[in-house]
């Protein structure tokens, strides 16, 4: 059915709107494809829904293509699955709670793991039952504290998530390895390039995980890249970490008065000044021969909050994303924490960390970090802290700084950390070169789950030898709004969005261009045979739009061939334009439907 302007559900907007940033969201706005209904949560319109569903179509072809079966599960859910896993304390203020009018507890759920996993627990019982996987296109529900960059960070979206059920681990790398396969073949037919890379479980769990990013400015996750082929989001990089030294023959720490040195250039310029170094010793002191110690606040999902002690390189900043990714495994956590330096209350309470002046060791007659029995805070270290390297760092006494203080020596700690940020130029762990750093948005997440959610839901099956096994599972999910957002983030220019083929609202866009009746007849002509041709048609009959609003609007709306038909009909041609290259051709009105479809055949 030809779509008429006319009669279409559309208007399109001259200006941004105000709350957008990125191009994505002043777009899709302006060119009619959602609208804000609140702030994170928006309303699809006809051609929005027309790409949204084009979309949803190739994963689920994809989908299809491995095996996977689709269910739909309700958004609005019980709280009992969520308190069985912990999630309902776990995901703390992000989750969006309810109560019906009986005062039972229900939650809009932000996924679906639990669901999924009691689905399978009460219909199959056998291996026989197994490998599986099922997946759903579903709205999920966040309390993101701030929703930004329109679809790409709202409270409502559409997400495909699928599940794999595997008899053992075996089986679990199989699934894994087919929707990995899957997800590339989504991303190519959307268009889309994406790079998978080495992610963090965090709060899923799981013994591996991959996001599959799309490289932009504007994305929020930071990945590194190598020339040889190294590629990891942030959180998930790991430090090239450097071998132990001897301290056999290290000479004895030493206490100094620093006064005034409560920052790293402060302490820097006091050291050059009060002990300075020869070439032979390592030359001038820097802020990498210096060991700061962060101190932390993590809020559990309890709400009860834990101080942490974090001592890294002086030249070297804590970057909390990694922190928050890799602090799960040194406190009894799991699920979403929150993590801030900690304020003057936090260092109140714990009066013997002299702010500006905290070291490890060397104890001064009052609790310190790294010496057994002297601290209950936990204190941890960045990896290129090891055993037999000595620093320069807090005395825990004011205006006072220990020098030569030894690592494994003089200190200990209760565990390492990846905290640190990562920088253009350092080593890529697995020695293919140094790291480049990028930003990108995550339109895609898959984990090896593992058996968390099958051991904590009672996920069990008989097995060839009749024992019961846990079931081990598989977690893959695809941002389906978020990739709407990311294809008009990767195609548009000054005058609009430019559609892949692969999701554009239309095959073609037919643009009656002047006043007279033979001119709007051809038009309709056109339109209804291009439709009859199996083509999706975007017709602009509007009668009194001026042509340069009608140009205007099919070049922000950025259906890939624009058709106008104007004041060539009396020589018997029509302009079509290649909406992407901007290249335009009059063709003869009997040979434009055959251009017009060969064009889109030939995508």
């Amino acid at each position: 059915m030809v779509l008429r302007l006319s009669q279409l559900f559309l208007r399109t907007l001259r200006e941004d709107p105000v709350d957008a940033e990125v191009a994505s969201h002043k777009l899709l706005v302006r060119a009619g494809y959602i609208r804000r209904a609140a702030p994170g949560i928006y309303t699809w319109l006809p051609l929005g829904l027309s790409v949204l569903r084009k979309v949803e179509e190739i994963i689920r072809q994809e989908m299809a293509a491995i095996g996977a079966q689709e269910v739909h599960f309700p958004a609005l859910l019980p709280r009992e699955p969520y308190e069985a896993t912990n999630r309902w304390t776990e995901y703390g203020e992000g989750l969006f709670r309810l109560q019906d009018r009986k005062g039972a507890d229900y939650l809009l759920a932000p996924t679906h793991e639990e669901m999924f996993t009691l689905l399978v627990k009460d219909l199959y019982s056998s291996y026989k039952d197994l490998p599986l996987s099922l997946y759903q296109i579903q709205n999920k529900y966040r309390d993101e504290a701030r929703p930004r960059a329109g679809l790409l960070r709202g409270r409502e979206f559409i997400m495909k998530d699928s599940y794999s059920f595997d008899v053992d681990d075996a089986g679990l790398d199989a699934s894994y390895a087919a929707h990995r396969a899957a997800y590339l073949k989504i991303f190519e037919r959307l268009g889309l390039e994406v790079i998978p890379v080495a992610a963090t479980a965090g709060a899923m769990g799981g013994s591996k995980s991959e996001e599959f990013l799309f490289p932009t400015d504007i994305g929020e996750d930071t990945f590194v890249r190598s020339a040889g082929g190294y590629y990891a989001n942030v959180e998930a990089v790991t430090t090239v970490v450097p071998a132990d030294i001897d301290f056999t023959n290290a000479p004895a720490a030493e206490v100094l008065d620093t006064p005034n040195t409560p920052t790293i250039d402060t302490l820097v310029a006091a050291a050059n000044q009060l002990a300075p170094r020869s070439e032979a010793d390592g030359g001038a002191w820097t802020a990498a021969d210096t060991l700061k110690n962060v101190v932390l606040a993590v809020t559990l999902p309890t709400g009860e909050r834990q101080i942490v002690v974090i001592g890294v390189p002086g030249d070297r900043a804590v970057d909390l994303k990694r922190v928050e990714a890799n602090i799960g495994s040194h406190l009894p956590i799991a699920g979403e924490i929150g993590l801030e330096a900690a304020n003057e209350e936090d260092l109140k309470k714990l009066p013997w960390l002299v702010k500006g002046y905290i070291g490890p060791g060397l104890s001064l007659d009052q609790p310190v970090l790294g010496l057994e029995g002297t601290s209950k805070v936990l204190f941890l270290v960045d990896p290129r802290v090891v055993s037999g390297t000595r620093w320069v760092t807090g005395a825990n006494a004011e205006g006072k700084h220990v020098f030569g203080l030894v690592a494994g020596r003089d200190f200990t700690w209760d565990g390492v950390i990846e905290s640190t940020e990562v920088r253009a130029g350092d080593p890529a762990p697995d020695g293919s070169g140094p790291l480049e750093t990028a930003r990108g948005i995550e339109m895609g997440h898959i984990f090896q789950l593992g058996r968390k959610y099958a051991e904590a839901l009672d996920l069990k099956v008989l097995d060839q030898n009749g024992k019961q096994v846990v079931v081990t599972m598989g977690s893959y999910g695809v941002g389906v709004t978020r990739a709407v957002a990311a294809l008009a983030e990767a195609n548009h220019d000054d005058r609009g969005i430019v559609w892949p083929r692969s999701v554009a609202p239309a095959d073609v866009h037919v643009v009656a261009v002047g006043r007279g009746e033979d001119i709007f007849e051809a038009a309709e002509k056109l339109s209804n045979e291009l439709e009859a041709a199996g083509l999706e048609v975007i017709f602009d009959d509007r009668p009194k739009v001026s042509p340069g609003v009608k140009f205007g609007d099919a070049e922000l709306v950025g259906v890939p061939t624009i058709l106008a038909v104007g004041r060539g009909l009396v020589d018997g041609v029509v302009e079509i334009k290649d909406r992407r290259s901007g290249d335009a051709e009059n063709i003869p009105v009997d040979k434009a439907v055959d251009y017009v479809v060969n064009a889109v055949r030939s995508r």
